[in-house]
């Protein structure tokens, strides 16, 4: 088990026993994991010496959870479901809890920026000065970071775990080993982006850091070195915004730094209906470029751009929002 996933409660072994379970019939564990360690926080917190999971208990448990979504509660809940079935199955009796009512896939509109306010955060991100001084800081980083996320679509985490070997300069790319859904892949580089994180590289090499150009080593540092959390990007995220003049709502209602992803891919179509592509052969290209499991996740971004721009997708010649059949989109999908 990797080292952010270290269990404590009396549930340990139970855990460790359930995500192997999963783990051996092929499952992707890794959203489970962070779910079942926020479970193992809290039967630390009460104090539970018992094997015995009440409705009570469940309950004492979501009166904690006031500011999860609708989504992370029905995907938390279902993982309370399986686990509770687990150990049932081992003679543990405890109490299977029902999932709440399904989410519609509609619930959850993503914030799209537009290409102003891209272009205003990314002088807001120029503009970002310090007043104290702090060596762990990264607010270094985080031009060449809120730039790579929009340029290329990829998600805050796989920025942040990029090391110096996934960068490819002379071919143009960046590999993305570190993903949501546990599969490698490519990301192109434009050359304005490309030229932004050379500048970045070549300005953190200067900084008097042990094995700073290691193949091993993260590509983005803080000064002293230290790996930059996403946390951290998403304080400053929120200064920008408000530099910009962008209202933040918060309570998950965004703008959201993974709202970056989004709008990469709306304007990507966006770029392609202008140009003439037909959107029925690109999307599945979109699809796998963003690390999708399912072309649903990605026929979102058609209804999306089909509200921003109505205009564009009127054209026989390019896909219109029903092209796709509307199916349900799960959990997993939903937060892609």
């Amino acid at each position: 088990m990797s080292e952010p996933f270290n269990y404590n409660s009396i549930y340990t072994p139970y855990f460790v026993g359930f995500i192997k379970m999963k783990q051996d019939l092929g499952y992707n564990m890794l959203r489970t994991k962070w779910i079942l360690l926020e479970f193992d926080k809290f039967f630390i917190g009460i104090g539970a010496k018992d094997l015995y999971i009440t409705g009570e208990l469940i309950d004492q448990w979501r009166k904690t959870r006031i500011n999860d979504g609708q989504r992370t509660i029905y995907a938390k809940y279902s993982v309370w479901s399986q686990f509770c079935k687990y150990m049932c199955n081992l003679g543990h009796e405890c109490y299977i809890p029902r999932l709440p009512k399904g989410v519609s896939k509609n619930c959850f509109t993503p914030y799209i920026f537009s290409h102003q306010q891209m272009a205003d955060i990314f002088r807001a991100c120029d503009s970002l000065r310090l007043h104290d001084k702090h060596m762990s800081t990264i607010i270094f980083v985080i031009p060449a970071v809120v730039r790579l996320m929009y340029g290329t679509g990829i998600r805050v985490s796989e920025a942040l775990s990029l090391k110096n070997s996934d960068f490819d300069f002379e071919n143009h790319c960046i590999m993305i080993r570190k993903t949501k859904n546990g599969e490698q892949r490519l990301a192109p580089l434009p050359d304005s982006l490309q030229q932004v994180l050379e500048e970045y590289s070549a300005n953190r090499n200067r900084m008097p850091l042990l094995n700073v150009r290691d193949t091993k080593g993260y590509f983005f540092v803080s000064p002293s070195g230290t790996f930059c959390r996403a946390g951290s990007v998403y304080c400053w995220f929120r200064k920008i915004l408000a530099n910009c003049g962008i209202q933040h709502i918060g309570n998950h209602q965004g703008p959201r730094v993974h709202d970056l992803r989004h709008t990469f891919a709306v304007h990507s179509l966006t770029k392609m209906a202008k140009s003439g592509h037909d959107l029925y052969y690109t999307l599945p290209i979109l699809s796998t470029y963003l690390g999708h499991k399912s072309i649903g996740a990605t026929e979102q971004y058609i209804r999306l751009t089909a509200e921003m721009y109505p205009e564009l997708l009127s054209d026989e010649r390019k896909l219109c929002s029903y092209i796709f059949p509307r199916i349900k989109i799960t959990e997993e999908d939903g937060n892609n």
